[in-house]
């Protein structure tokens, strides 16, 4: 019975992707319909995966964000990056697999440290000096390294439902999140700011 409902459960998703006339590619719904709730992360150790991190991000359109397909992403980037395996502050769209510009973010500035997505997501201001701070990242496992960052930031990204952008501010360890999850959408992993030696091996995956 259990098999059954997820399989018109499936249905009924596709049934009302195909109504919505979003842009989703065949292989974006495979990636994120036929995965269970936490999504593989993909590794700079896989050469398909790193070429894939690499690739610069593609936005969503209004139909895109409206449907269904969307809301079961967000959904699943949570579940991910908030699972036992992983554990993580911050997850972007390319390292579940998806050459989007969506990221999912812990929220250390507000009350009850949410996580929270954010879809068409870019760094528009960046205010002070860069101040060097201690990162690590779920796509490079076991590395650590000294990254300088912003403490201060505006972000613009695309409110749900009105499918408006909107521009915040962030500061603080949340802003380092979100700069550290927006250079994977254009490509970039926090090890291209070190040297090799500068790239430390860490017990945490």
């Amino acid at each position: 019975m259990m098999k059954i409902y997820k399989t018109l459960s499936l249905a009924a998703i596709l049934l009302l992707f195909s109504c919505s006339q979003a842009n989703w590619s065949k292989d974006e719904l495979n990636t994120i319909l036929n995965q269970g709730e936490v999504m593989r992360v993909l590794t700079v150790a896989h050469p398909d995966d790193l070429d894939l991190l690499r690739r610069p991000c593609a936005d969503f359109t209004p139909a895109d964000l409206r449907g269904p397909v969307y809301a079961e992403l967000s959904r699943k980037m949570v579940s991910t990056v908030t699972s036992p395996e992983q554990d993580g502050v911050g997850i972007a769209g390319p390292q579940v697999g998806l050459s989007r510009r969506v990221v999912a973010v812990q929220r250390f500035d507000k009350q009850g440290e949410p996580f929270e997505v954010y879809p068409n997501i870019r760094i528009v201001a960046r205010r002070g000096e860069l101040v060097p701070g201690p990162e690590g990242c779920l796509s490079v496992p076991g590395c650590r390294g000294i990254v300088g960052r912003y403490r201060d930031i505006d972000i613009r990204y695309t409110l749900l439902p009105s499918c408006r952008d909107t521009v915040e501010t962030v500061k603080g360890f949340t802003a380092v999140i979100f700069q550290h999850e927006c250079d994977h959408l254009d490509g970039v992993l926090y090890t291209d700011y070190l040297k090799p030696e500068e790239i430390l091996t860490s017990d945490r995956p």
